[in-house]
């Protein structure tokens, strides 16, 4: 069945064409593409990207992407490197220019002198014969047959395929360098994967006077006041030298209540749960929540390498934290 809007039909038009663009790029992958690789790999100092017009936004996003999986990476305009800027390239450094044309004028007039720094060039371009092209150390074939554009003009499926190539580099470099998840949680310390990789229990946890603890000898209505108090959801039950003995929950609460126990001349240490899970302040958050989830309990002391209370979490500190 044919969609009614002619819209649709336009719309998988462009999606067809650029997809296809793309796809064709995976033929070209060969020796230039490694060797790209290896001068980005070998790169002692930043990747400098540059391009002008679509080619710089297209730039931009590949520059981020390069400093986000361990490549250190910046975009340079093109016009104003050639009014002081391209003093921010170094003899480290390797330049990535992006022109479709190869003869954009802004990029062509500092190619000299990129070529006087002698760092390498790899030119990623839709025009093997342009001037950008030999000036490069290595091109990078982006050609595309035609642009989803119906008048053939509008950067749109060069500005795909340059984009997914500089993708291809930044992955191709990201696996040869073996960056791990840990790395990439560095590079992105406030997104969900950077709280779960990085943030540590004694992050979250809650500690000084508002731990919820008891002795073994006070009585289990003064233990419900406390837990009331310091709202967790429970109290850890500790000796005289802070040691945890056990811990005492809302769910042990309806247990014991259950059997009519008397709150006024029972004692916390007839009633807690003794050796209960405990977290270490320097387990992972992540860690935490999955002893949580395994064991089906909702609140967690958290104990130094003696014993010793030191702090306590339960499930909404984590939940504010980001980490569930």
């Amino acid at each position: 069945m044919q969609p009614s809007d002619p819209s649709i039909a336009r719309g998988r038009r462009v999606l067809a064409t650029e997809a296809e663009a793309v796809a064709a790029l995976a033929e070209r992958l060969g020796d230039e593409f490694a060797a790209a690789c290896r001068l980005l790999l070998e790169c002692s100092g930043r990747t400098v990207v540059t391009g002008m017009g679509k080619s710089g936004h297209v730039g931009r996003k590949i520059a981020a992407t390069l400093a986000s999986t361990g490549s250190p990476s910046f975009f340079l305009h093109p016009a104003e490197a050639s009014h002081g800027d391209i003093g921010m390239i170094t003899g480290g450094d390797v330049v990535i220019a992006l022109s479709n044309s190869g003869e954009t004028a802004e990029l062509i007039t500092i190619l000299p002198l990129i070529k006087r720094l002698g760092v390498p060039l790899v030119a990623l371009t839709g025009k093997r014969a342009s001037t950008l092209s030999r000036y490069a150390t290595v091109t990078l074939d982006v050609s595309v047959p035609a642009e989803a554009c119906p008048l053939n003009l509008a950067p749109t499926a060069s500005t795909t395929a340059a984009l997914a190539m500089g993708d291809a580099l930044a992955v191709a470099v990201l696996e040869a360098r073996g960056f791990t998840e840990q790395d990439f949680a560095r590079s992105h310390p406030a997104g969900s994967l950077g709280r779960r990789l990085l943030m540590h229990v004694e992050d979250v946890m809650r500690s000084g006077a508002e731990l919820p603890a008891v002795g073994p000898g006070t009585l289990l209505s003064a233990g419900l006041l406390e837990m009331s108090r310091k709202g967790l959801g429970m109290t850890t039950v500790v000796d005289d030298d802070g040691n945890v003995l056990g811990i005492f929950t809302d769910g042990d609460l309806r247990r014991t209540l259950d059997r009519q126990v008397d709150v006024h001349a029972t004692t916390m240490r007839e009633v807690m749960t003794a050796g209960g899970k405990v977290a270490k302040p320097r387990m992972l958050a992540a860690e935490a929540v999955r002893l949580m989830e395994e064991h089906r309990i909702t609140a967690l002391p958290v104990v130094d390498d003696e014993g010793r209370l030191v702090g306590a979490l339960n499930v909404h500190d984590l939940l504010r934290a980001g980490v569930m």
